[in-house]
C-alpha cells in the first residue's frame, strides 16, 4: 500500500509581493516601524471622528501573532484618529460569542472568523458586502488562489463577497519519530487504520497514541473529514437530506470507538478545549496529532528537541480516499457597524504584504494570495504543507455540499457529539446515528 506523502521543504517561487514588502521585517524593519509605516500609509481624513471601532481578532496559539495583530490595529487607530478596541477571541469560541452578540445587538465592527460562520452570517445578512475591496486587494497582489476564491464565491454567500481572506487553514499530521521508528515505523501512516495500528504499537505511558480531539470544538470537527474518508456523508448531493446514518458511518464509528476502548486517546479528549491537542503533544502525551501547525511554532520556541523528534505529513486516507480540506479564515464587517468606512480601511491595511509576511512568520496559516507564496516562511515544513493544501487539498465540505445547513451542522458539533454518545454515554451505534440523523435533519429543514 502506498505510504502517506511526507511534506518536504518548498522551493522558493519567484516574483515580487508588491506594496511595502520590500521593507518588511525580514529586510530589517522592526515591528514598531512596520506598524508606523502601515498607519501612515492609510490615514484618510474621511474616517476621522468616528466612534470607537471594536475588532474581534482570532486568538491563535502564538502570543507573538496575537500581539502583532493587536498592536498593529491600535497603531493604525492612533495614526487615523480612530479609537480602537481589540478583543482577542479563542477561535473555538467565536461562534458562541457571535451568536450572543447578534441576539443582544452588540456585534463588533469587524472580526476574524472561519468559513462556516461566514456562511451563516452571510445567509442572514449580518455582514457588509466587500466585493470592491476583494477585487482591489486581489488585483494588487497577483490574484487569489483558486481554492480561496471558490470557497468564498458569492454564490455561497448570498450573492456578495462578505469576507476578505487573510490566511488558509488545514490539518497536517504530526508524529513522534523517536518512538515510532524504534517500534518499526519509519513511514507516515497512509490510512487511518494504519495510524491506529502504529499508535497502539508505539504507545507507552505517559504517551497516548492518538491525540485527536473528540470534543465540541473546531478541532473535533476533524472527525467529519475522517468520517467522509470512510465514505460517510452528512447529506445527499443536493445538500438537503441528511444521510449520516449509513453503513459507512457505522464502519467509521467502529474504528473510532474501538480505538477509544483500547485506550489510545488521552483522558479528556472528549472534553478538550481548542488547545487540547496542542497541550498534549507539547507535554509529551501524544504520539500523533492532526494540527494546523500552531504546535510547531510553540515547539520552535519552547522545545527544539521535540521539533527534531517530529515528522510531518499529509492526513491519512480512509477506505474510500483522502479527505484533507483547506479553508480560508476571513476578516468581515458587521452590517450593524457605525464605522464601516473605517473598518474597510483597516482591513485594507491588514492585507498589506509587509504586515502579512511578518504575520505569517509568527502565525500558522497558508497563503491566500499568489504574491504571498514567495514569502520565505512557506519553505518551512508545516507552512509548506499548508501552502500545498491551498493548491492541492480538497475543497471545504467535499464530498458534501458546502451550504448554510452544512455549516450549522458543524457549528453544532454533531459528529463529535455522536462519538461522545458511543464512547462516553454507552449508546449503541444505531442509537447514536439515529440521534445525529434527527438533529442534523432538523438543521437542514430550516434551510428548505
Amino acid at each position: 500500500m502506498a505510504r502517506g506523502r511526507s511534506i518536504s521543504r518548498r522551493r522558493l517561487v519567484g516574483g515580487a509581493a508588491g506594496g511595502i514588502s520590500a521593507v518588511a521585517l525580514g529586510g530589517g524593519l522592526g515591528v514598531s516601524r512596520l506598524q508606523e509605516a502601515l498607519a501612515a500609509r492609510t490615514a484618510p481624513a474621511v474616517i476621522q471622528g468616528t466612534t470607537k471601532l471594536t475588532y474581534w481578532g482570532g486568538l491563535i496559539f502564538s502570543d507573538a501573532a496575537n500581539k502583532l495583530l493587536e498592536d498593529t490595529i491600535n497603531a493604525w487607530g492612533e495614526a487615523n484618529n480612530v479609537d480602537t478596541e481589540v478583543v482577542m477571541i479563542n477561535q473555538n469560541e467565536t461562534s458562541q460569542k457571535v451568536s450572543a452578540a447578534v441576539e443582544s445587538g452588540t456585534m463588533p465592527d469587524a472580526l476574524d472568523l472561519g468559513l462556516d460562520l461566514l456562511l451563516l452570517l452571510s445567509a442572514t445578512e449580518q455582514l457588509v458586502p466587500l466585493d470592491e475591496l476583494y477585487e482591489k486587494i486581489g488585483g494588487a497582489q497577483g490574484g487569489w488562489f483558486d481554492s480561496i476564491a471558490g470557497a468564498t464565491d458569492p454564490s455561497r454567500l448570498g450573492g456578495a463577497r462578505t469576507g476578505i481572506p487573510f490566511g488558509s487553514s488545514g490539518n497536517v499530521l504530526f508524529r513522534r519519530t523517536d518512538v515510532l521508528e524504534p517500534a518499526g515505523f519509519t513511514e507516515a501512516p497512509a490510512t487511518w487504520q494504519e495510524l491506529r495500528e502504529q499508535a497502539e504499537a508505539a504507545q507507552a505511558e505517559p504517551l497516548f497514541g492518538m491525540g485527536l480531539a473528540l470534543s465540541n470544538v473546531g478541532d473535533g470537527n476533524l472527525q467529519v473529514s475522517v468520517l467522509q474518508s470512510y465514505g460517510g456523508r452528512i447529506a445527499d448531493d443536493a445538500g438537503k437530506q441528511v444521510t449520516i446514518k449509513s453503513e459507512e458511518t457505522r464502519a467509521y464509528l467502529e474504528w473510532v470507538s474501538e480505538a477509544y476502548a483500547a485506550g489510545l486517546f488521552p483522558p479528556g479528549a472528549t472534553t478538550w478545549d481548542g488547545a487540547g491537542d496542542n497541550t498534549a503533544y507539547l507535554a509529551g502525551q501524544a504520539v500523533f496529532i492532526a494540527n494546523t501547525g500552531s504546535v510547531y511554532l510553540a515547539m520552535l520556541e519552547d522545545d527544539p528537541d521535540l521539533v527534531e523528534q517530529t515528522a510531518f505529513s499529509t492526513l491519512p486516507a480512509g477506505p474510500i480516499g483522502l479527505v484533507s480540506p483547506t479553508s480560508p479564515n476571513v476578516r468581515a464587517i458587521s452590517a450593524s457597524s457605525e464605522n464601516q468606512d473605517a473598518a474597510m480601511a483597516l482591513i485594507d491595511t491588514l492585507s498589506d504584504p509587509g504586515f502579512m509576511e511578518e504575520y505569517f512568520n509568527v502565525a500558522i496559516y497558508g497563503p491566500v494570495l499568489k504574491n504571498q507564496l514567495p514569502f520565505k516562511i512557506f519553505e518551512g515544513p508545516v507552512h509548506a504543507g499548508l501552502a500545498d493544501l491551498v493548491e492541492n487539498g480538497t475543497a471545504p465540505a467535499e464530498p458534501d455540499t458546502f451550504n448554510a445547513a452544512y455549516a450549522e451542522f458543524n457549528t453544532n458539533f454533531l459528529v463529535p457529539k455522536m462519538i461522545q454518545r458511543v464512547v462516553v454515554d454507552g449508546y449503541d451505534l444505531d442509537r447514536a446515528m439515529d440521534e445525529a440523523q434527527e438533529q442534523g435533519q432538523a438543521i437542514y429543514d430550516k434551510y428548505e
